[in-house]
């Protein structure tokens, strides 16, 4: 087996900046940036978003983008499927 080829395994310090929440866990990932964490200092990366902050996992889902749109349709094509007042009173 050849040697230097494979990453570097390491503990890294991942900060889900949304959420504020910390996790450390192994990664290949490299990081220039390093923090201190319980102690020890880590690799440091920031996420934009993480399971602690991503409304599938929260259960927070938004659901006001898809609702607009339903409500537009059935604004503009709803009435097509109804008989008006004076077609029933006939």
């Amino acid at each position: 087996m050849r040697n230097d080829i494979h990453p570097e395994y390491q503990e890294v310090l991942f900060h889900d900046t949304n959420a504020d929440v910390y996790f450390l866990t192994r990664s290949t990932v490299k990081s220039k940036t390093t923090r201190e964490y319980e102690g020890q200092e880590y690799p440091y990366v920031a996420l934009d978003i993480s399971s602690a902050s991503h409304p599938f996992y929260t259960g927070a889902q938004r659901k006001a983008s898809n609702e607009g749109r339903v409500a537009s349709f059935n604004k503009r094509f709803g009435a097509f499927g109804r008989r008006s007042k004076k077609q029933d009173s006939e």
